[in-house]
């Protein structure tokens, strides 16, 4: 089935009566992005849905594609079609649709709260590139609908697309949505203890598991069966995964 740049605007979503005066007082946010962008690895962007293109661009979104940064904020939506694999731009759709389903089902208090994140592949040349895909809302209309959303993309540290995720901020229960059932599933979060939580933080600082060991005063052998029951319960096969699902799902 052939994807068009329309698909992926719906009739739920649909943005009205945004003006250049509107406009003109959103620079401090894409200023904020700029500098959010500037002090991160991920990749960033801003989604206009009013104009149906990209507000904002940042550079090292451009590295992974081979492309400037103004060349891909001129593509827009587009930037989908030629750079995700064609196979993964209907799941993308899906998840459009799907997302904004249950996104309208949100008390409008609480819509700025929620996050939605999946893994898809980046296109660059001849390599595919799997990466976390982040959408918040960065502003609504009155009547409770996304105008802008603020993107942010870094490499996944899994081996499929998909792991689709919607959270409030703050709550230990997540809504995952199957692609093989079609539907969102609430989910309770998974506990960390608090050796757990400290054994993800310090891997993620580099220190080795003698480091980890010295730090929390604990033996070798107890950080070594630490991060086994860590991984079983996460359900994940290194510290690469269980970092990348931690920040996913925010357990830190």
């Amino acid at each position: 089935m052939t994807t068009n740049i329309g698909d992926f605007f719906l009739v739920s979503n649909s943005v009205h009566n945004v003006t250049d005066e509107d406009y003109l007082k959103i620079n401090i946010l894409i200023n904020a992005a700029k500098a959010f962008a500037r002090s991160t690895h991920q990749c960033v962007y801003i989604i206009d849905y009013f104009k149906q293109n990209f507000l904002y661009v940042s550079e090292n979104l451009a590295y992974w594609c081979g492309q400037t940064s103004d060349r891909i904020k001129d593509f827009g939506y587009r930037f989908y079609l030629d750079y995700v694999p064609e196979k993964e731009q209907q799941m993308l759709l899906e998840i459009n649709r799907k997302g904004f389903d249950l996104f309208n089902e949100i008390p409008f208090t609480e819509r700025f709260d929620y996050t939605i994140s999946y893994d898809f592949h980046i296109i660059h040349g001849k390599k595919l590139r799997l990466v976390n895909h982040n959408l918040t809302p960065m502003v609504l209309t009155k009547d409770g609908r996304i105008w802008l959303a603020l993107c942010t993309i870094s490499i996944s540290a899994r081996n499929t697309p998909g792991y689709i995720i919607m959270k409030k901020s703050g709550s230990k229960s997540y809504y995952e949505y199957s692609l093989d059932k079609h539907k969102w599933i609430k989910k309770e979060g998974i506990p960390l203890s608090e050796t757990e939580r400290d054994v993800l933080v310090l891997s993620a600082q580099g220190y080795t598991m003698n480091d980890i060991a010295d730090k929390l005063c604990k033996s070798v052998d107890t950080i070594k069966a630490c991060k086994r029951a860590l991984f079983s319960k996460l359900g994940v096969r290194n510290i690469a995964e269980a970092l990348s699902y931690a920040t996913n799902y925010k357990l830190l």
